[in-house]
């Protein structure tokens, strides 16, 4: 995760304590009430679990975003949080979701005080005008709902009287929600980010492959047709794998087919100057992983092997089982690299169509398992390259709904 979402999560927490802080006392003596003789704790510890609980359930629609559904979902659940006679949530411009009473006299009037509270920016609590002497809607706090991009919204909750603890607690709870929100556009951003890194991947797999393995394919055509039929199937589902629009995770038999697909065309270019050496526990195949970020490394090493160079080039793809961890490495006895070059093509100081795909895969790895999940990568001038992918068996968030074919 990143540091953003870890700081989110972190200031979720400190909100989220500072509610049942907040109202934790006046939901203590209702649930007292609610709960006498029972042996679950004293009533502010039965509070504080009731609006943790409660908490819990109106956050996963918050996750979502601010929209009508979502809003309907959680403004039950943060009216029985707060305890007022109504609530309602809303963006910049309409009421999104009501709950409780009042809603035929007092929706079209919210509007208006959400207007000033958004020139604010600030909570504000007034007495409401209400000509209706049985609506129980005497007085309303008007909080902000914000995001990265300002003020989304508003969290209106309407009590019988003037209350201290209730601006207080509608207060912290729109600040609840605002992190909940801050999460949901995090969310959004990470998925983008991800979306335009596969995508950036996608653009490297070279035009000049795709045309070299349909001139190889089509070389054999008349000469061994049976061979061009089983490079065109391999061909087809190489691309279906690499351009897929699903997934932001596969699985490791997945990945080393897709591999084994590329190798394939490519040893119809190359002929007997490409040698392959392929090891694989059969442990570690149904092991989860980022799309796409083991078949960068390959080209990269058929690439530095083969096309920068005019000798054989031998290529050796291991994936070990290592307790809690799958080790892949990808070896190529190629022309290798300066290390200084290296270094800078990482860093994304240096720009070159075989570095994309490394540094890419580099910074993925790293924002999905931690930094030391880096690449590890062994080379010199003249002297191949060597690269070593940790990949931890179980990770919380990672997980592929794939189901895995028969390894190579």
């Amino acid at each position: 995760m990143t540091g953003t979402g870890v700081a989110a999560l972190a200031a979720a927490g400190a909100v989220l304590l500072a509610i049942g802080i907040a109202i934790g006392l006046v939901a203590g003596r209702v649930t007292a009430r609610r709960d006498a003789g029972g042996d679950l704790g004293t009533p502010v510890e039965r509070a504080t679990f009731h609006t943790l609980h409660t908490a819990s359930l109106a956050a996963p629609p918050l996750r979502a975003g601010l929209t009508e559904d979502t809003a309907r979902k959680a403004a039950r659940r943060l009216r029985s949080l707060l305890g007022t006679e109504a609530l309602c949530l809303t963006d910049r411009e309409s009421v999104l979701a009501w709950d409780g009473p009042g809603a035929d006299h007092h929706r079209q009037q919210v509007m208006v005080r959400v207007a000033e509270m958004l020139e604010s920016g600030r909570s504000q609590s007034v007495h409401c005008e209400c000509a209706d002497l049985e609506c129980p809607l005497r007085w309303v706090v008007i909080a902000p709902l914000t995001g990265e991009e300002g003020v989304l919204g508003a969290l209106v909750a309407y009590g019988s009287r003037e209350s201290a603890v209730l601006v207080r607690a509608a207060t912290e709870v729109a600040r609840w929600v605002s992190v909940q929100l801050e999460l949901a556009e995090l969310d959004r951003s990470r998925t983008r980010l991800i979306e335009a890194e596969i995508r950036a991947l996608r653009a490297q797999i070279s035009p000049h492959f795709i045309f070299n393995s349909l001139a190889a394919i089509a070389s054999f055509v008349r000469t061994d047709p049976e061979r061009a039929r089983e490079l065109l199937l391999e061909f087809a589902d190489f691309t279906r794998y690499s351009f897929r629009r699903h997934g932001e995770f596969t699985h490791l038999a997945d990945e080393l087919r897709s591999i084994e697909q590329y190798l394939a065309l490519a040893g119809a270019r190359f002929g007997d100057r490409l040698k392959v050496t392929l090891q694989v526990a059969p442990e570690v195949l149904p092991v989860t992983l980022p799309f796409l970020c083991l078949q960068p490394l390959v080209e990269n090493a058929v690439k530095h092997g083969l096309e920068d160079s005019r000798n054989v080039c031998r290529v050796t793809i291991m994936a070990q089982d290592a307790g809690a961890e799958a080790v892949v490495t990808i070896e190529d006895d190629g022309v290798g690299m300066d290390p200084d070059v290296l270094r800078g093509i990482l860093a994304g100081e240096r720009t070159r169509s075989s570095g994309i795909g490394l540094c890419n895969v580099d910074e993925r790895l790293r924002q999905v398992y931690g930094d030391e999940h880096g690449l590890v990568i062994e080379t010199a001038v003249g002297a191949g390259m060597k690269i070593t992918v940790r990949i931890p068996k179980y990770r919380a968030g990672v997980h592929s709904s794939a189901v895995p074919r028969s390894g190579p």
